[in-house]
């Protein structure tokens, strides 16, 4: 895994509150194709994956619709994989083989009740990206995610009455302990320190600040994993994440939400996340490498 001094050093600084991005991830994976390593464009692959699941369950809905380009694979691809997974009933070799699975069963799957192509293809995509990502950190952040839809779908269905088995994904100890507990938190604050955070997410009203808060939650989480290696893939791969989130709220009231991202930044930072010693070692290092 490679050390990336000028690349990191020449990306502006983002912030969750930020009201414009000043580098588009378009335009970033244009720069990192000329600089990454083979290993390293093999770790990045994942993280334009999730893309190419999404437009595989718009082109399987509609065969005309948009598609986003910032997957790994072009229309012609998608095309070859779903007519190599519906006719031939084989999985190409050269994409992961829970997409030509999930093509060849959706036409069996589309009409049953309860049925979500979305749902069902990010679950298959998580468990992938656990499972096969040659990157510590970044199988770590897929987990993250997968254990936080879990979570918080349960708290929904257990608000709403409805039976928190049917609504979960997988079996690790994470659903097991939803499953088998009755408690507030399912028991998993014991376990999983963010749980306590996640709790005071939920219990928030507004969808909009729910949504608001998760990011920032999330957004930190990035920041701790890449304190110390600025430089690193992981913190190119966590930029790109950040990036991602930033494109999500575009279109909203920025003023309102720059503001509102700040406090709830502040907030989270006020729980003891990262002794101030580790700040001035990190700015430091910055300093240096300046």
């Amino acid at each position: 895994m490679g050390n990336y001094y000028c690349l990191m050093a020449g990306l502006p600084d983002i912030t969750l509150e930020d009201t414009k991005r000043r580098v588009s991830i378009a335009d970033l994976r244009t720069e990192l194709e000329d600089t990454l390593s083979d290993d390293d464009k093999k770790v990045l692959f994942y993280f334009f994956l999730k893309n190419d699941c999404t437009n595989l369950v718009k082109l399987l809905k509609n065969p005309q619709a948009e598609v986003d380009d910032l997957g790994n694979y072009s229309m012609e691809q998608y095309v070859d994989l779903m007519t190599s997974a519906r006719e031939m009933n084989f999985n190409v070799h050269r994409f992961p083989a829970f997409m030509s699975e999930f093509a060849r069963d959706y036409a069996y799957n589309k009409d049953k009740e309860g049925y979500f192509a979305e749902d069902d293809m990010l679950y298959k995509f998580y468990r992938y990206a656990i499972e096969t990502c040659p990157n510590k950190m970044v199988r770590q952040w897929f987990k993250l995610n997968l254990d936080i839809t879990n979570i918080l779908t349960a708290f929904l269905a257990r608000k709403n009455g409805w039976n928190v088995a049917d609504y979960i994904q997988g079996e690790d100890e994470v659903t097991e302990m939803i499953l088998t507990n009755n408690t507030k938190d399912f028991n998993l604050t014991a376990e999983y320190d963010y749980v306590a955070d996640l709790v005071k997410i939920v219990e928030c009203e507004d969808p909009v600040e729910k949504e608001r808060k998760m990011d920032a939650f999330k957004w930190l989480w990035l920041e701790d994993r890449t304190f110390f290696n600025i430089f690193s893939i992981e913190a190119v791969f966590a930029y790109l994440c950040k990036l991602d989130m930033l494109a999500r709220w575009d279109k909203l009231d920025v003023e309102t939400g720059k503001e509102t991202f700040r406090q709830i930044i502040e907030n989270l930072r006020g729980e003891a996340r990262v002794p101030e010693e580790f700040v001035a070692k990190a700015a430091h290092v910055r300093n240096l490498m300046a």
